[in-house]
């Protein structure tokens, strides 16, 4: 028997032989919680909703495969491949969106293809980073985050190129 399926009963289980030593009311701890996350739920809302509408407007309008088109020299010239385009475009913004790219990349060419290899690490390298940057923050109520976003989007290009680079030559 696979011993995975005992991980989470036994860390709950341990999480209530603390708390029980510790003298928490788990509960009460739980919901003491939850009332103070309400009102952080209430502020990062409308961010929340600004990139889940972008991104889904980025995808029904083909405004990413669009961009991709647009960005394929470059993307050439940097040895990523014109595949992945729409990939690499849309994964900053959200990553159900990205994870339907790359399933539809699995389809055409498979995942043990050099496309499949790049989008796979592309994927499971990369952040939703303009999601995370909103609820951050909004979070911390700081209004203006285009210095770290830039870092973070060049950060992101870059790891996509030694993606392309490693997937190469492995």
């Amino acid at each position: 028997m696979n011993s995975s399926v005992y991980i989470i009963p036994v860390l709950v289980v341990a999480l209530f032989i603390y708390a029980a030593i510790k003298k928490v009311h788990v509960f009460n701890a739980f919901i003491d919680g939850a009332k103070r996350a309400i009102p952080l739920l209430i502020d990062l809302l409308p961010y929340i909703c600004a990139m889940l509408v972008t991104s889904a407007v980025m995808e029904a309008s083909g405004l990413n495969v669009c961009l991709s088109r647009i960005l394929s020299p470059v993307f050439s010239f940097l040895g990523i491949p014109k595949e992945v385009g729409p990939l690499v475009i849309i994964k900053p913004f959200s990553g159900t969106g990205s994870l339907s790219i790359l399933d539809s990349l699995f389809k055409l060419y498979g995942a043990d293809s050099y496309i499949g290899r790049v989008a796979s690490v592309i994927y499971g390298s990369g952040e939703t980073i303009f999601y995370v940057s909103a609820v951050y923050y909004s979070a911390i109520g700081k209004k203006s985050p285009l210095s770290p976003l830039i870092i973070c989007l060049v950060s992101s290009f870059i790891s996509v190129v030694f993606a392309s680079f490693v997937c190469r030559i492995l």
